[in-house]
This record gives structure tokens, C-alpha cells and sequence, in this order.
């Protein structure tokens, strides 16, 4: 935005960030300081610096200071996450157009390696998920409950949805509980690459990790797949 001064000079002004703007470029910025520093050693004074706010601002916005803003980068960063799995889940896993059974182990895959490639895209989001790990008996237990709801859970639940469906037609058994052939596949699909890359920090090479996710999907076939 530009101005003409009293002397014909023009000037430039930057445009008034809102609050709602405020307050996400503060949580931008304490994600990036909790995924580095974790719960424990982040400080409000360091994610002011990052934000490029003081921490008045950041108390503004944040009353319940540090617990709050953590809760809230969690909920963010966990719904981002979140909205990005299910929409591939919707893509290669739809429950309502359930793959044919000669391609059903093709789709497992493909959904597999898309989930695990998240950790690349989103590495902030799952270095603070390595914290949380870390720091369990640290983080305030509503914090953590909040972080389980808005996105491990409501992935769970979809997932457990789309095995249900698989099973109704027959192309998985599920031995009567789709929640723990949900538990199991996304443990076999993920869990190896996940410890052995720090949660991302640390990438697999691309051959090693697809090898890994195809090994998962063939062992959950083994256990689940349909006798029929």
C-alpha cells in the first residue's frame, strides 16, 4: 500500500496483520519450536523471536500461555495431518467403492507409502509427535487427550470403517474386530520406518522404505486376508 506524503514523497505501509493472522503466525512458529526443542525446553521467549511477535502478543492471544499454545499447535498441526490422510484414504481405500480383490494389496501399498511419505511433508508436525513421545510424563494429560481426538483417533475411526467395509464384502477377515486389524496395519506399515528414520528426522533411503511398507502390507494380508 503506498501513501503521498505532505512533501509529495511516497511511502510505502504494510498492511495491519488481523489477529486471526497473528495468532497463526504464532502458532506456525511455536510448531517449528516445539518440533525442535519439545515441550520442556521450548520457551515462550523463543517462539516470540520466531514469530517475530513479543510476548505480550503471544500472551494475548495465549492467556494459558505455554500449555495453551501447545495445545493449540497440536490441534493445527494434528488436523493438517489428519485431513491429509483421510483424503488419501478416500482415494485409495474408499469404503463406499471397495477395490477389486486382485487389487486390493496394489491399493493397501499405495496408500501405505502415501501415509509414510507425510513425514517428509508435514516433518515439523511429526518431530513434535517424537516429543510427545519423549515427554509423556511432561505434557498436561487434557493436552495429550486433545492431541489423541483431533488426530490419531479420527484416522483410527475412519480406517476401522473402511476394514469394516472390506470385510462385509469379503475381501479381508477381520476375525470380528476391524479396530485391531486396524491397529495391526498401521503398525506393520509404519512402525520399522518410523523408528529406525526418528520419526522423519532421519529418512530412509526411498528403496529401503518402500521395501519396508510393501513387507508390512503383505504380512497384514497374511493375517487378514480373506479365506474365501
Amino acid at each position: 500500500m503506498t501513501s503521498t506524503g505532505a512533501k509529495g514523497e511516497t511511502t510505502t505501509t504494510r498492511p495491519r496483520r488481523s489477529r486471526a493472522d497473528k495468532a497463526t503466525a504464532i502458532v506456525q512458529a511455536a510448531c517449528e519450536v516445539f518440533g525442535r526443542d519439545g515441550y520442556s525446553r521450548a520457551s515462550i521467549d523463543t517462539i516470540a523471536t520466531e514469530a517475530g511477535a513479543s510476548t505480550r502478543t503471544i500472551y494475548n492471544h495465549f492467556p494459558g500461555g505455554k500449555e495453551e499454545l501447545f495445545r493449540s499447535v497440536m490441534q493445527w498441526s494434528s488436523e493438517r495431518v489428519r485431513d491429509e490422510q483421510l483424503a488419501q484414504l478416500r482415494r485409495y481405500l474408499d469404503p463406499e467403492r471397495p477395490p477389486h480383490p486382485d487389487d486390493l494389496e496394489r491399493d493397501l501399498l499405495v496408500l501405505a507409502r502415501a501415509w509414510v511419505g507425510l513425514m517428509a511433508d508435514f516433518r515439523d508436525h511429526f518431530s513434535l509427535v517424537r516429543h510427545i513421545y519423549a515427554e509423556a510424563g511432561h505434557i498436561p494429560p487434557e493436552v495429550l487427550e486433545a492431541w489423541q481426538e483431533a488426530g490419531p483417533r479420527a484416522v483410527g475411526r475412519e480406517v476401522t470403517a473402511a476394514m469394516a467395509a472390506l470385510a462385509d464384502r469379503g475381501l479381508i477377515d477381520v476375525h470380528g474386530d476391524p479396530a485391531q486389524a486396524t491397529v495391526h496395519f498401521m503398525a506393520l506399515i509404519s512402525t520399522e520406518i518410523t523408528q529406525r528414520s526418528y520419526w522423519g528426522l532421519s529418512p530412509l533411503p526411498q528403496e529401503e522404505a518402500d521395501r519396508l511398507t510393501a513387507a508390512g502390507v503383505r504380512a497384514f494380508l497374511r493375517a487378514y486376508g480373506s479365506a474365501g
